[in-house]
């Protein structure tokens, strides 16, 4: 598996100084630079080892379900007049795209020969992504999550406690993801010799955006190949993902973004609306700022207090986007769109009708971009399905008419 693929030589991913172009870095304070100096010593090396791979490639396969399918949805393309295809991540263990990257980190942690692991999750999937690796592993495993956020995903929060891991509230703030994430850079802070944090997305400080993407890249290394078989040509027109962090959208990106032929699409949480004040659209309504420990695009006041995102899908719900992405959207390589909440509702009801699979509302955000992109019936398309509906359920029979 091409987890450590050469990216020197590319305009797009990060160069050796943990930058992707002007975005990045490690803005971290000082009792913190030990633990993340060790990561990016190690963690090439680390997953450029054979033993890794294999160990790695083993569990995807045995453990996960990997590879996972390409499916031709032949109503939707029908109703969009379009060859449009689904990277099922949906259908992985633990029912998103966020396995992937756990089982690589929890792989490494071992290796970095730490015994505690902590992580921050906001829909849930990360945190029962992470849960489920440490009971795997037999690690101790502490979520932080907002209280709002668990109240909108008690199912995942039941899962990750049934897998043995201590979910912790984080009650400042908007009580968020955002907030999550503070608390679990402050636990990590305190305790820098034993435990490892997982990150769940392309955030945080260098070398975790680029050693995320690279455990997520496997999406877009078996689009490659499945397309292939199923179409003769390995790359697609278009590939469109939701991006919040952007850890599904990294990995459905990262083996096509030297092939300019491909349009890359990602789409953010336009929430109420971009200018309702309750939005999630980080690129456009962000500007260049420092959120945990990168620098990226940020929605901010004018003074740079952070701006509370809103999104129906706890997943987008977070005020920044990762360096790689904000990368992307600076240099026009990707198209940046945005789905409202009532936009997100109604792509998931019409794939769920049409297909008979219920999405993520992160996904859903995805899907509700087909209308606007002008297919052609030539043109082949894949949409990075980066999660399932279960998890939603609530939401959406809330808003069933």
């Amino acid at each position: 598996m091409d987890i450590a693929i050469n990216t020197s030589q590319s305009r797009y991913h990060v160069n050796e100084k943990g930058y992707y172009g002007d975005f990045g870095g490690a803005y971290i304070p000082e009792m913190l630079y030990p633990n993340v100096e060790e990561l990016r010593e190690n963690y090439l090396n680390i997953m450029r080892d054979p033993a890794f791979q294999q160990e790695f490639e083993s569990l995807l396969r045995d453990y996960v379900g990997r590879p996972s399918p390409l499916y031709f949805a032949s109503r939707l393309s029908e109703k969009y007049n379009s060859k449009i295809f689904l990277k099922r991540e949906d259908l992985n263990h633990t029912g998103a795209h966020k396995i992937n990257n756990t089982i690589g980190q929890i792989l490494l942690a071992k290796r970095l020969g730490k015994k505690r692991i902590i992580a921050e999750t906001g829909a849930g999937q990360h945190g029962v992504a992470t849960a489920t690796v440490c009971a795997l592993m037999g690690l101790e495993c502490i979520v932080y999550m907002g209280s709002v956020d668990i109240q909108r995903q008690a199912p995942n929060v039941a899962r990750m406690k049934m897998l043995g891991a201590t979910v912790v509230p984080a009650t400042s703030g908007s009580q968020t993801l955002k907030d999550a994430t503070n608390e679990a850079i402050r636990d990590w802070i305190n305790n820098p010799v034993d435990t490892h944090y997982i990150i769940g997305s392309v955030v945080g400080p260098h070398p975790y955006p680029d050693m995320v993407a690279r455990f997520q890249s496997v999406i877009s290394e078996e689009i490659k190949k499945q397309l292939t078989e199923k179409t003769g040509k390995a790359l697609p027109d278009y590939v469109i993902a939701c991006v919040g962090g952007g850890s599904n959208a990294a990995g459905a990106f990262f083996h096509f973004t030297d092939d300019e032929s491909v349009q890359l699409v990602a789409v953010e949480a336009a929430g109420k609306g971009v200018d309702s004040g309750f939005s999630a659209a980080t690129s456009q309504l962000g500007k260049p700022g420092v959120i945990h420990a990168s620098k990226t695009l940020l929605m901010q006041t004018d003074d740079g207090q952070i701006v509370e995102p809103h999104s129906i899908s706890a997943g987008l719900d977070y005020p920044g986007v990762g360096p790689f992405h904000a990368h992307l959207y600076e240099s026009g390589r990707a198209v940046f769109l945005n789905a409202t909440d009532n936009e997100a509702l109604a792509a998931g009801y019409e794939l769920s009708l049409l297909e008979g699979i219920i999405p993520a509302l992160e996904s859903a955000h995805a899907l509700a971009k087909l209308k606007d992109l002008q297919l052609n019936p030539e043109d082949v398309t894949v949409v990075c399905l980066s999660g399932r509906g279960d998890k939603d359920l609530e939401t959406y029979i809330k808003h069933l008419k």
